[in-house]
């Protein structure tokens, strides 16, 4: 764990039926793994409160916004903090409340319980902080974009597809070494491709996730300060 604990900054509508949620739920859950959690009502500051928000999606290490009811403004300020290439963990009550186009990125559904909530969310901050660490000591910053897809509905099957890139950075003065792949983590039911063949896959080593598909990293052969490779994928998922 850093020294300085990482900064959880909060987005979540400000009304009373959320304050338990908040202060037991995801505050509570935050310090017992070491990291500080706050909302902006927690703060002083002079200047006007949108501003403020900015400031600190900008200043937080990871952001963690409750998209139930799908408050407008909780999801404009999530629209920018992903804008900024922030680690967001969404949470919801409702699977329903999270659109299609945000169901990609990581997200829990904790229901009505507080209890379900923390078990659900401690997994996430912990792996949230561990890529914080990473990110600010190995030089290497990674980036997965989704492209607009396309959604095909029939009456019993939802299928998916987004195009995906992946994009990494050497922020460092030294060269790495030759990436011989490339692996993403996700839930059940996605099937990938890379120039139109289907990506392999394995049962996930990581806890969080349920599969693990690999890339093959077809033309980096090391990574040097400023350069940016990228990678494109088509993913489909069915429900």
């Amino acid at each position: 764990m850093l020294d300085t604990p990482p900064f959880v900054f909060v987005l979540m509508p400000f009304h009373k039926d959320f304050e338990d949620i908040y202060r037991l739920g995801i505050k509570q859950t935050a310090e017992q793994v070491g990291l500080r959690a706050e909302r902006v009502d927690e703060q002083m500051y002079s200047e006007p409160m949108l501003e403020r928000i900015y400031q600190q999606i900008v200043a937080a290490d990871i952001i963690v916004a409750d998209m139930t009811g799908q408050n407008s403004n909780v999801f404009y300020e999530v629209g920018y903090a992903h804008a900024r290439n922030k680690l967001c963990i969404l949470m919801t009550q409702n699977a329903a409340d999270i659109p299609f186009d945000l169901k990609q990125h990581r997200h829990i559904v904790y229901g009505n319980s507080i209890v379900h909530l923390r078990t659900l969310l401690e997994p996430n901050l912990v792996w949230a902080a561990e890529q914080v660490a990473t990110a600010k000591t190995s030089g290497l910053s990674v980036k997965c974009s989704p492209a607009p897809g396309d959604l095909k509905l029939t009456r019993w099957t939802a299928d998916a597809t987004v195009r995906l890139v992946i994009d990494i950075h050497n922020t460092l003065d030294q060269a790495f070494g030759e990436i011989e792949s490339i692996n993403l983590y996700t839930g059940n039911g996605w099937e990938f491709s890379q120039s139109g063949n289907t990506s392999p896959k394995t049962a996930s080593d990581n806890a969080l996730f349920a599969e693990r598909h690999s890339f093959v990293s077809q033309c980096v052969a090391s990574t040097r300060r400023g350069g940016v490779n990228l990678r494109s994928s088509v993913a489909r998922h069915w429900q």
